[in-house]
């Protein structure tokens, strides 16, 4: 259709109330991708370390998740810009500068890693050389990403949020003592040691990182030049309302998605390998492999399987982030709504993000010593860009009249400060 052909009211009139399939979207998409291969990693960790004592961080975590995702996406909805194209228009350049640089090298490092733990699911599947299909999962990504039509890759990937309930599907066929998860997520037991707090900042590094942040507020971005007739709320505040309850139920949903995977994963390995006294887990291909003799053969190949499924979800997510934030820090033309002859910059970013993974696994990088310094600046960079999209969110020359409410400013608040715990924290049992 003609740009200027005014469409008909029946292709923008939108149903009173949505069904759900159709309000989920950046939300769900952000969520599930935080469950990637190196989070399967993490939470294995935690539950073959710590048994059920730390499940009761997911449930606590949801909330803080909930809101600052929210505020992300408010903030793209709003002004129409991402995070990075805020940062760049209200602040000192070399803020921008420092915070993308940031985010995309760990970006980086976590595509890597990534790519390494798919690479090494399939070869626990199938056998044959884990950096053939290292390389071939990064080439498949670059071409999807780049060639495929935007709307049908959203719908690819949330289709691919389905491959989480793999892990759903594992706890329930290995003996799980509920009793005692309920009483561990409402009646947690905190130990003031080193091990058990790094692991809780590992926790919430994890659950709660910058990638996200930039991603959804892209999304919202996309999303409004997609959709007929959609403009920045800025623009048209008479579509406020809608949207944010669209925005709200999406990132709720996500983000319960998101920790209720976590949460699974981590019964599986507290019911099997710490049952069983395997308690040192660093990979979660190894987390796939110690499965098999405990749990069983359906149990290991659900298991390994999902790691493939999720890192096809969590690849573009990071790449993608990183092009956006780069892009919008340079003036560059950035979406995935482009073509690519109009966004070439922002696709060979994506290209050159993903080929520097790849090319990681081939590297003599201890992959495990990559993962734990791309969590340490994921740590240390979450709770500054989250300061600043609170003040972003809460300045009425940014958000006119959608400035952040009190209740959501709170919560938005206190999640601010408990990621900048976690990372004095960290900083604080550094090499105990």
């Amino acid at each position: 259709m003609d740009a200027a052909t005014p469409n008909p009211p029946e292709a923008v009139k939108q149903p009173e109330r949505p069904k759900l399939l159709q309000v989920l979207g950046p939300g769900l998409i952000t969520g599930a991708s935080d469950d990637d291969p190196s989070g399967i990693a993490t939470y294995s960790q935690v539950g073959a370390q710590f048994g059920y004592g730390l499940s009761w961080v997911m449930l606590f975590s949801w909330p803080l998740m909930c809101a600052i995702q929210e505020i992300s996406a408010r903030i793209g909805r709003v002004t129409g810009r991402g995070i990075a194209g805020n940062l760049k228009h209200h602040y000192p350049r070399g803020i921008g500068y420092a915070v993308v640089l940031l985010v995309v090298v760990a970006n980086i490092i976590n595509l890597g890693a990534d790519l390494g733990a798919m690479g090494a699911g399939l070869q626990l599947l199938i056998g044959g050389p884990d950096l053939l299909y290292v390389a071939g999962f990064g080439l498949a990504t670059v071409l999807l990403e780049t060639f495929s039509r935007y709307s049908r890759y959203v719908s690819v990937l949330k289709w691919l949020t389905v491959s989480l309930f793999a892990y759903v599907a594992v706890a329930l066929v290995v003996h799980v003592p509920w009793r005692l998860v309920g009483h561990s997520l409402i009646v947690p037991r905190i130990t003031w040691s080193a091990a058990y707090l790094t692991a809780v900042v590992a926790i919430l590094g994890t659950t709660i990182s910058p990638y996200l942040f930039f991603w959804q507020a892209e999304e919202e971005v996309e999303e409004i030049k997609e959709r007929p007739r959609a403009r920045p709320l800025e623009r048209a505040p008479e579509q406020a309302p809608a949207e944010f309850e669209r925005i709200r139920i999406d990132t709720y949903v996500g983000m319960g998605l998101s920790n209720a995977v976590a949460l699974f994963i981590i019964l599986t390995t507290a019911a099997t390998l710490n049952a069983h006294g395997v308690t040192d887990i660093q990979t979660s291909a190894q987390a796939a492999e110690a499965l098999r003799p405990i749990a069983g053969r359906f149990a290991f190949f659900v298991f390994a399987l999902g790691i493939i499924g999720t890192g096809l979800l969590a690849l573009p997510v990071l790449a993608g982030s990183s092009a956006y934030a780069l892009g919008e820090t340079f003036g560059w033309h950035v979406g995935l709504a482009r073509k690519p002859n109009r966004a070439k910059a922002f696709y060979g970013c994506i290209a050159v993000a993903t080929l520097i993974g790849v090319l990681l696994n081939f590297s003599t990088i201890d992959p495990i010593k990559a993962l734990f310094w791309s969590a340490v600046v994921n740590g240390v960079v979450a709770a500054p860009v989250m300061v600043l999209m609170m003040l972003l969110a809460s300045n009425k020359a940014v958000m006119g009249d959608f400035k952040l409410h009190a209740g959501l400013k709170l919560v938005g608040w206190i999640s601010t400060l408990v990621m900048a715990a976690a990372a004095i924290a960290l900083f604080a049992t550094w090499g105990r």
